[in-house]
């Protein structure tokens, strides 16, 4: 019975916010493409592990961008946000799979990267807005559809690897199923407006410390989506399905992750998930990064996946019940810009660090890295929120 209550919590969460959740789907989609051609791509590039690193920057610049600007653009498209941010994302997609030249490869990725950054932004923010209107969690539901569009992204990418499918025919693939997800995705926007005489200075701490939490979380998850494929197929001698294989485990495990965070966090203090979830993601990245075989590396990533899928939600839904409503759009924009950094510094670092030491030894430093997010949530309670919850 009480499994039965929290699927129909979490399948309730997914109606109430259908709408960003169909974004999500389509973010989810694009990326785990991305994640499982990633070996082919880099060696269409010709490019090594660091070189590779510092193009993947391309996106992660154009996401940053466009996230400072998508507060602005909200304001001008309205409900019709989402549907642009779809349509324009799912044109981008098809550059890249193109490219063999490295510079033109890294300048097709940033156009990716503020098509993404833009439907970020808007998605977070729509999910943020019925939290409010519900009084109810519903950031980890949202993002748990995320996760399964990767893994199910990932798992057919692989396929069509083995079967030789050109990239530039599976991003198309994925590029109409965007947009036939685009008349479902109008949400109607209800603008805010300050209270009347509301002051105070600008909540630059709760947008800091929530940022620094999605920011650890996205960078930790960023490796693995990006080099996990590459640490099985090189470090551990395995076939092009088993190295798809890898992102497609992080996808499956972070949905799963973020269906029972969704359940959890209606029952459990967000700092008591995070501690917990931090914890799993170190052990889930040692893991990886020792194991002697394919069969322990998705292990491996499997708690990864587990621990780090409700990190990010969590910090994104912490500032969005802190701030005032009228800030919420904004708020989230500037911890997106924050924590979506974290896929500019996450490819240069491990690029690097693969270069001078092995995936296994960059895998390892992740895990020391997610667990800076527990002081960070021990910080974050001392701040008062709007919802009044602790």
């Amino acid at each position: 019975m009480q499994v039965s209550n929290r699927a129909m919590s979490v399948l309730n969460a997914l109606y109430v916010s259908r709408r960003p959740a169909a974004a999500f789907v389509v973010v989810g989609l694009f990326w785990g493409c991305f994640a499982a051609f990633v070996p082919v791509i880099k060696a269409q590039l010709g490019a090594s592990d660091a070189l590779f690193g510092i193009l993947l920057l391309g996106s992660a610049t154009g996401l940053v961008s466009s996230m400072w600007l998508a507060p602005k653009a909200d304001k001008i498209l309205g409900g019709r946000a989402m549907q642009l941010g779809v349509i324009v994302l799912a044109l981008a997609w098809l550059l890249p799979p193109l490219i063999s030249t490295p510079i033109i490869f890294a300048a097709s990725l940033a156009l990716v990267g503020m098509a993404s950054g833009l439907l970020d932004v808007v998605m977070n923010a729509r999910v943020s807005e019925l939290e409010a209107k519900h009084n109810r969690p519903l950031m980890n539901a949202n993002h748990a559809m995320f996760s399964v569009a990767y893994a199910v992204a990932a798992t057919i990418t692989g396929f069509a690897r083995e079967a030789s499918i050109p990239p530039i025919y599976v991003f198309a693939g994925f590029g109409v199923a965007a947009i036939l997800l685009v008349p479902f995705i109008y949400m109607d926007v209800e603008i805010t407006e300050p209270e009347e005489g509301a002051t105070g200075r600008y909540p630059l701490w709760p947008v800091l410390i929530s940022g620094a939490i999605v920011l650890i979380a996205f960078m930790s998850e960023a490796t693995v989506e990006a080099w996990s494929a590459l640490h099985i197929e090189r470090t551990l001698n395995g076939g092009a399905a088993q190295g798809a294989l890898g992102p497609a485990m992080l996808g499956f495990t972070m949905a799963f992750g973020r269906f029972s965070g969704q359940a959890v966090s209606e029952r459990m203090r967000d700092v008591h998930v995070i501690i917990g979830a931090a914890c799993m993601t170190a052990l889930g990245a040692v893991i990886a990064a020792l194991a002697p075989a394919p069969m322990w590396a998705y292990v491996g990533f499997g708690i990864f996946g587990l621990g780090v899928s409700v990190i990010g939600p969590l910090g994104l839904a912490i500032v969005g019940r802190i701030v005032p409503a009228h800030l919420r759009t904004d708020a989230i924009s500037k911890v997106a810009v924050m924590g979506f950094s974290g896929f500019f510094f996450a490819p240069v670092l491990m690029g690097l660090a693969s270069e001078a030491y092995g995936l296994r030894v960059a895998f390892s430093g992740v895990a020391a890295v997610v667990l800076l997010t527990v002081p960070l949530a021990l910080i974050v309670t001392r701040i008062p929120r709007t919802d009044g919850k602790p």
